[in-house]
């Protein structure tokens, strides 16, 4: 495993070159900052709550790659003072779905800096979350020798087909995506990597019901004191060295975790689905998923019977879908 992760290591060294430069301003980065890295394309729906939220939390700086969108994100991402913006033309799928150009900016940028990796369609939130910034959470999660920390991602979902509920650039998309799944979650830890592997929500219930082992993978890592000796193997839902994954329990677990509110389900996934599904860059073998996007592209309605309505941290706190383990309710 050692020599796969420098094989890892050395692959995001090559894919450099697939990353130019368009805002460069790393110079604003502090020892103490914490800061996000994501890649995007076609996000302008999302973007300005996406980075609000994330500067509300503590965010100090934004390292991002734009891959080929054509809605204005890149020149909004530009025009941002704490966004460094890089630019592909390269294939996402051949690049790890994003993950080895953002491997060569954390190694650049992020070694001895807590970082947060995220999609744009996720939002994080944590126990707390509204009144403690980041930092609190980095510092206790410092104070306890805790490198990194695990979050579930739970698809939110309005009542209704996805093309009904009308979302406005900036607003809160929990006013618009305001249910989720309570229970229904599996996990089990893989060897040899001790990582998790969690599924469940609306779009195992929904979509994969016949097949199950084809339902996303729900456990994420995405709040990590990087080191350049560390490489993230799946996205964010397992990483080397393997000790990292133990980080996360899971949902029903005693340690400290946090959610990630996924945002995929707005009005604009039909048309997002049939793009994707053209282009064929977000899974190894597209053609297996070819009856999900098939269903995306008729605005189902995910909601059923047992769906829960969002009302904020404490209810998942209450569920057991996130913990707040041994962090204080005063500090």
């Amino acid at each position: 495993m050692r020599w796969k992760r420098r094989r890892l290591r050395y692959r995001a060294f090559r894919k450099r070159h697939e990353i130019s430069p368009v805002r460069d301003r790393t110079n604003q980065i502090s020892k103490t900052d914490v800061i996000a890295f994501s890649t995007m394309r076609n996000e302008m729906l999302r973007l300005p709550y996406f980075l609000d939220h994330h500067r509300r939390l503590g965010i100090r700086h934004f390292l991002i790659v734009d891959n080929q969108s054509d809605d204005g994100t890149a020149a909004y991402l530009a025009e941002q003072p704490d966004v460094s913006l890089w630019t592909s033309a390269h294939s996402y799928k051949a690049s790890r779905f994003g993950v080895d150009w953002l491997t060569w900016l954390m190694l650049k940028y992020g070694h001895g800096r807590w970082c947060l990796t995220v999609d744009a369609d996720e939002l994080l939130i944590y126990p707390h979350w509204p009144d403690r910034p980041l930092d609190q959470l980095t510092a206790w999660l410092d104070q306890n020798g805790i490198q990194a920390f695990g979050a579930l991602m739970l698809d939110i979902y309005p009542k209704g087909p996805t093309d009904q509920a009308r979302y406005k650039a900036g607003q809160d998309p929990a006013e618009v995506l305001n249910w989720f799944d309570a229970d229904g979650y599996t996990s089990k830890r893989q060897k040899p990597l001790m990582n998790l592997w969690q599924q469940g929500g609306a779009r195992a219930r929904v979509f994969f019901a016949d097949t199950p082992r084809l339902a996303p993978t729900l456990n994420k890592l995405p709040l990590v004191k990087w080191n350049r000796r560390f490489v993230y193997v799946n996205s964010t839902h397992s990483m080397m060295p393997p000790r990292m994954n133990l980080a996360y329990d899971g949902v029903g677990g005693s340690t400290l975790s946090g959610v990630l509110l996924h945002t995929k389900f707005l009005h604009s996934i039909a048309d997002r689905s049939a793009e994707e599904q053209v282009r064929k860059e977000h899974f190894y073998d597209s053609s297996l998923y070819d009856p999900y996007y098939d269903r995306l592209k008729e605005s189902p309605d995910l909601w059923c019977p047992d769906s829960v309505r969002y009302e904020g941290w404490e209810q998942l706190v209450r569920l057991g879908l996130m913990s707040a383990g041994d962090w204080p309710d005063q500090i």
